[in-house]
This record gives structure tokens, C-alpha cells and sequence, in this order.
């Protein structure tokens, strides 16, 4: 009998890792460090493992996914699967799964200080009695939590008197940007080694977009940005970042029930193929967000059916592309793009993600995803920025809980998006800012969360993508053959107005309606009776749609919407 060890890689504190600096250039290294760590990293050092014991280790490839070896004499290890910030191993014995976490550990130390890991180890396992699935889980729910609470955090040593401070990390500074910085976008600082190593990282970083993303990016026209002001910033009319995150809806439940039941073989094999088929769908996703950005562009400048801007340009005379994406190989992923196309992008992800097939879909089980999108200033502090948009991300969440108990449904899942615009800045927890600026006497001035598509027919079924987006168009006059469509064409103050008085509550709204002549306000799908007050259940049903006139454009190369 093979007694075998099974061992789990874990990144930790991820996001703060990734966003603790307001520079982008940052962000995208410490990206890329991450994901080298549970990836390139893992498969290096079971390489210099093998070396080191004159063995052989498996790291399957699309042709050798099919296959498990580890019980092959020669074979010290294997990889389970790699992706979304862990990584699963089997090892011949302990021995070599503990010098392994050795090599790692001192890569992770030496290449990306700051990033922090845990590993985990179930000893002794019987390979071929088909429990591997369990004692997986097992060290998944309890082993690698035990580990992440016992970790004894790093206290680095502040500095002393005669030395730097580095601006982002407020460590001791080792070096200057100089290096590492383009000298054209970049005044020269002082940086820590935290910060030189996400700097180093940033030329692999956009070497690893171009071969992703090659095929639907056109490298000899344009350059992914290295700062958030060539995102497409406009002087003096638009400054503004969307940064979004989107992940996949019930994939814990998705990987721990694959493979169960199933001989340790077929589960490995199981797994190993649901986590290619996901990494597939994330990147296929981004593609298609790639692909619409590009052919939205036209003599340097975005086209979309509402309106359009132009494009920054660099100093080698190629233009700024107004996307880049900073976490990706999975379900999980995250991005920055220009504040007028941040909904646009999130939305079109979330479509092309749910088109997109896995292997494990035997009860015909789509995938769906949830996004939440902050839209701020160009400048505002990154960090405080994306933690608004992990609130959003868990609104749309707690909005699934809600459907899924409104249904009377386990099993119900859906693609939800979910919002903010900071104009002028954030004071406050998501809550906070919706309970002091958009609850009002007469009920929720927003509807979102909202689904990405229409699931049922109930009187919930208007809170829609479809929805949110025909009211942007209605108030943009750009359906001329619609009867009373023409009362809003180039007329922003009315719509200013009508924005103001759906603050003030049902009866006033039909007021306003009446004073100006409005015979109807735009209509939506599965709710007509609005009596032209705007209101629905104590919902406002137009309200976000006119506060997010300026940041949906209707992108010319989006040809589903």
C-alpha cells in the first residue's frame, strides 16, 4: 500500500499584499508575484527537488491531465492542482514534501518579501482506498485554518535613525524607483524591498498579459498602463478609475463536491480537470472584454453609441489601452479600467463567464460570477478604494442569499452586479454612505444590486441589467421611434431635475411628471404599473440609471448589448 503525503500551499492576505500602495505599477507586481507563487514557483521548486533526490515529479500538462503517477516508483511528487492562490500536492513521503515547502519558502522569502504563505500536510495517506477527497477536505477546513490562526505574524524591524522610509510600505528603504520606473511617468522614491520586488515584477507582469491576451491585442498599437492616469483620462471632463472584482458563485461547494464517491484516481483527475476548465473560463472572459475594448477603438478614441474620448498616448507614439487586468487565472479576478467603461467591462465579463463550460456541469449547472464596481477619482488612495469594492462584492452576495430564500431554492444562483461612484470622495462603510445618501421617507432610492439576466417572472424580475441599461438609453433620447422618447434628447437638466425630485417620494414625482408635460417615463420589462411616479415598492426605479448617465457610454465593439 502507498502511504503517500498530501500537502496544501495557500497564499494569505492577498488583497492587502496586492493594493497596500496607491501606485499601479505596484499593484501589478505584487499581482504577479502572487500568482507566481502558487504557480511558476510550486513547479520550480519541484524541479530542484527532483534534482536534488534524483526523482522524477509530474506536473501535468493539457496532454498528461488524464494521468495520476505518483505511485511510479521514480515519481517523488505531483501536482493536484494550481490556481486562485493554492496549490494541492501528492509526495512519495514526507520527507520530500517537507524539503519541498523548504525551497518554496526561501523563493517566497527572497523574490516576493512581504507575501506570506501557508502549508499543510496530511501524512500518511492511502492511496487507492478512495478516500482522498475526504482527508483533502479535511486539511482544507481544518488543518489550513489551524495553520492560518497559529501563524505568528512577521514584526520587520521599522528602521532607525539613518534610515529612508519607503512611501508606500513605510519600511526601511533599500533603493530608488529610478530603476524600475519609466522616468516619463514616475517621479524617482525611495523604496523598501517589498516594494523594489512588485517593481521588478512589472515587466514579466505585462510579458504574461501580451501572451494571455496576444491574440485579441494588438501589442504594435497599444500599451497596457502602468499608472491610472493613461486609463483614458480626459482633462478637464472625465477623472475617473473603475476598479472591479469579480468571482465565481459557489465554487468552494463546486470543487468539494467533484470527485465525490469517485476512486482517488478519477477524483484527482476530476479536480485537476474542473481547475483547468475554470482558469479557461476566467481568461476566456477577459478576452472577450479585451476583444470589445479593441474594437471599440478608432482613430485613437473609444466609440461608443452614447458617447466617446480619447485615448492617452506614450512617449514610443502607441496608445494607452483603457483596460488592464491585475488578478487572473481563475474565477477569481480583478481590474482597472476607465471609469466611463467600469459597468460597460464588468457586465460583459460576467456574460462571456457564464458562456463558458466545465466539465463537472452534469445537472446542467451554469456558471455565474458577482462583481462589485467602485468608480473614483483618478488619484484616490487604491487601497481605501478597493475596500469598498469588496462590500460590493459581498452585497451582490448577500442579494443571491436573498433570492435563493425569496425562491425557496438551494440550489439558485445568479450573475449580480453591484455599484458605487465616489464623486467626491468616501466617508464612511458602504452602509454608512447608502444609509445617509440614499435612504429616504419614501424607501431605497437604488435598485441595485441587480442580476445580469432575467431568471423569473415575479415582481422582482425588473431589478435587471436589461432594465438599468434601456433607462440610460431613454434618457439619452436614443430610441427616436419611441413615443415620448424625444422629451429627454439633449435635455440633461430635465433629467437632472427628475433626479432631485425622486428624492422627495411618489407624489411629487407625479407632480414633476405632470408640471412638465411627461406623458411616460422610460418603461421596463415586467412592470408597467408605475403610474409615472418612479417608484415600486418602495424601490426608486430610475434613480441609478440617471446618476450613471456619465459612466456608461455603450461601447461600439459590444455587440450583445
Amino acid at each position: 500500500m502507498n502511504k503517500l503525503t498530501i500537502t496544501v500551499v495557500d497564499t494569505t492576505g492577498i488583497q492587502d499584499y496586492v493594493f497596500s500602495s496607491n501606485r499601479l505599477s505596484e499593484n501589478i507586481g505584487a499581482s504577479y508575484l502572487v500568482s507566481q507563487t502558487t504557480q511558476e514557483w510550486v513547479e520550480q521548486a519541484l524541479k530542484d527537488l527532483g534534482k536534488e533526490f534524483n526523482q522524477k515529479v509530474h506536473i501535468p500538462t493539457c496532454k498528461s491531465l488524464q494521468q495520476v503517477r505518483i505511485c511510479n516508483e521514480d515519481i517523488a511528487a505531483e501536482i493536484i492542482y494550481t490556481g486562485g492562490g493554492n496549490a494541492v500536492l501528492l509526495f512519495a513521503n514526507f520527507q520530500y514534501a517537507k524539503r519541498f515547502t523548504e525551497i518554496l519558502s526561501k523563493q517566497v522569502l527572497q523574490d516576493a518579501p512581504g507575501l506570506n504563505i501557508v502549508v499543510a500536510h496530511y501524512q500518511d495517506f492511502e492511496f487507492g482506498q478512495g478516500n482522498f477527497k475526504e482527508k483533502l477536505n479535511y486539511i482544507l477546513e481544518k488543518e489550513l485554518s489551524k495553520k492560518k490562526r497559529e501563524r505568528i505574524a512577521s514584526v520587520p524591524l521599522l528602521g532607525l535613525g539613518v534610515t529612508g522610509t519607503c512611501q508606500s510600505t513605510q519600511l526601511p528603504a533599500v533603493d530608488t524607483s529610478e530603476e524600475y520606473s519609466r522616468r516619463d511617468e514616475e517621479d524617482i522614491y525611495l523604496i523598501s524591498r517589498e516594494t523594489k520586488s512588485k517593481l521588478k515584477a512589472v515587466s514579466h507582469a505585462n510579458e504574461r498579459l501580451i501572451k494571455e491576451f496576444g491574440e485579441v491585442f494588438n501589442e504594435e498599437l497599444y500599451d497596457f498602463p502602468y499608472r491610472t492616469d493613461y486609463l483614458g483620462r480626459s482633462e478637464g471632463n472625465s477623472s475617473y478609475v473603475a476598479i472591479v472584482h469579480a468571482d465565481g458563485n459557489g465554487m468552494g461547494n463546486r470543487f468539494q463536491k467533484c470527485g465525490e464517491g469517485k476512486s482517488d484516481q478519477d477524483a484527482i483527475i476530476d479536480m485537476r480537470q474542473l481547475s483547468a476548465d475554470v482558469q479557461n473560463a476566467g481568461i476566456s472572459a477577459l478576452r472577450k472584454v479585451v476583444e470589445v475594448v479593441s474594437n471599440s477603438i478608432e482613430n485613437g478614441e473609444i466609440i461608443g453609441t452614447i458617447a466617446k474620448f480619447a485615448l492617452k498616448k506614450s512617449k514610443n507614439g502607441k496608445l494607452y489601452f483603457p483596460f488592464r487586468p491585475l488578478v487572473f487565472g481563475g474565477d477569481d479576478v480583478i481590474f482597472v479600467c476607465d471609469g466611463r467603461l467600469g459597468l460597460e467591462l464588468a457586465a460583459i465579463y460576467l456574460r462571456e463567464f457564464e458562456n463558458q463550460k466545465v466539465s463537472d456541469n452534469e445537472d446542467n449547472e451554469e456558471l455565474t460570477a458577482r462583481a462589485g464596481v467602485c468608480i473614483v477619482k483618478t488619484h484616490y488612495p487604491f487601497a481605501r478604494a478597493y475596500q469598498i469594492v469588496e462590500d460590493l462584492y459581498k452585497e451582490a452576495k448577500k442579494f443571491i442569499r436573498e433570492e435563493r430564500d425569496r425562491l425557496c431554492d438551494d440550489n439558485y444562483y445568479c450573475s449580480t452586479i453591484d455599484w458605487h461612484f465616489a464623486a467626491s470622495g468616501l466617508i464612511g462603510s458602504l452602509a454608512e454612505i447608502r444609509q445617509r445618501e440614499y435612504q429616504v421617507a419614501a424607501g431605497n432610492l437604488i435598485m441595485r444590486p441587480i442580476r445580469l439576466k432575467d431568471h423569473d417572472t415575479d415582481d422582482e424580475q425588473w431589478r435587471t441589467w436589461f432594465n438599468f441599461i434601456n433607462i440610460i438609453q431613454h434618457f439619452n433620447g436614443q430610441f427616436d421611434d419611441v413615443e415620448g422618447n424625444e422629451q429627454w434628447k439633449e435635455r440633461r437638466n430635465k433629467v437632472i431635475a427628475l433626479r432631485e425630485v425622486l428624492r422627495e417620494g411618489y407624489s411629487q414625482t407625479k407632480q414633476f411628471t405632470n408640471a412638465y408635460g411627461i406623458k411616460t417615463l422610460p418603461p421596463l420589462s415586467q412592470l408597467d404599473n408605475l403610474e409615472n411616479s418612479g417608484w415600486f415598492c418602495k424601490r426608486c426605479v430610475y434613480f441609478d440609471a440617471i446618476e450613471a448617465l456619465d459612466f456608461y457610454i455603450g461601447l461600439k465593439g459590444n455587440k450583445n448589448e
